[in-house]
């Protein structure tokens, strides 16, 4: 057998990604294919649309906000950063408490321990529960998952009671008052609680899906827990911590109910969200500074969402394919 020949038997069977093999032509894409991508496209410019009308208006005068539709800026462009120097900062004459930009700190001093320490608490409690086997540990875990299932709404009062007045039973005291007056952490340990059972239920799904052997390698070699948890668990998990990070800073930031609950005695302990909402009820007709108050409000959950992007897609994929 000739080289030649021996090149066209290694090579049959393999794709031709040029195509040519068939007639000198590349296969065209099948209709369906080209479809598909047409919906997609439109339903992606559609959804572009009203964000692009959103921040377009925030730019815009209020005159003219209020007299034109965002569009014609295309015909008359007349763009300005006042409004975002108005709602941040000063406020202007139709904003109380002097601008949001107190009030996104406080956002973003509740959304950060409120996705960071779930995030740790969940992760060793799966680990414990996947990897430390103890008794009574599917107990525990269907006990966990099931509080899923509770309302959050009915919390709100019992909590309210519990940080002003503390628990007893009868004349023993069981949880000290923790004198926290609406404060921001308030806030956060609340948004804490309601995070912990479903963070623990998407982690252990994760971690109790690692490959035995990477867990039985550092046993053998004389790691002990903590040490597999940090050193192997942990960044084996960065896809699945990366998806709830995503969804938990979302959840927190966009939060009203329990901003609104747990702030309402401390105005200056209040997030982004809670301000927004007696904004939008308090001067409708401003549109201008309305648009510029809520494109401030998603910035920074666009940042996060892209940055994790990556991680996101890896941790929903997770799982899908074995091998």
């Amino acid at each position: 057998m000739s080289v030649d020949e021996v090149t066209v038997t290694a090579t049959e069977g393999l794709p031709d990604p040029s195509g040519l093999a068939t007639g000198g032509q590349r296969k065209q894409p099948k209709p369906h294919h080209r479809i598909a991508t047409f919906v997609v496209v439109v339903m992606s410019i559609l959804w572009a649309l009203p964000v692009l009308g959103f921040f377009i208006t925030s730019l815009r005068s209020k005159a003219a906000a209020d007299n034109t539709g965002w569009w014609t800026v295309f015909v008359h462009p007349s763009l300005t950063f006042s409004n975002y120097i108005n709602v941040l900062f000063h406020g202007g004459a139709n904003i109380q408490g002097g601008g949001l930009f107190p009030y996104a700190m406080n956002s973003l001093a509740i959304a950060i321990p409120a996705t960071i320490i779930p995030i740790i608490v969940a992760s060793m409690a799966a680990y414990s529960l996947s990897w430390v086997r103890f008794k009574s540990a599917d107990t525990v875990y269907f006990i966990i998952f099931g509080l899923q299932v509770v309302p959050l709404q009915m919390s709100l009062v019992p909590l309210l009671q519990l940080y002003s007045h503390g628990a007893h039973i009868g004349g023993f005291l069981i949880f000290p008052n923790l004198n926290l007056h609406g404060s921001i952490a308030e806030v956060w340990i609340s948004h804490t609680m309601f995070s912990l059972p479903l963070a623990v239920f998407l982690l252990y799904n994760f971690i109790a899906q690692l490959p035995n052997e990477l867990i039985e390698a550092a046993r053998v070699d004389g790691a002990g827990y903590l040490y597999i948890y940090r050193r192997v668990v942990m960044p084996l998990s960065l896809p699945a911590i990366a998806s709830f990070t995503i969804f938990q800073f979302l959840w927190v930031w966009n939060d009203l109910l329990i901003g609104l609950t747990f702030s309402a005695k401390n105005a200056s302990a209040q997030p982004l969200t809670v301000q927004l909402q007696q904004l939008s009820g308090t001067f409708g007709s401003h549109l201008d500074l309305l648009t510029a108050g809520g494109f401030v409000s998603i910035i920074i959950p666009m940042i996060v969402f892209f940055s994790l992007q990556r991680y996101f897609v890896r941790g929903l994929l997770a799982g899908s394919v074995k091998g």
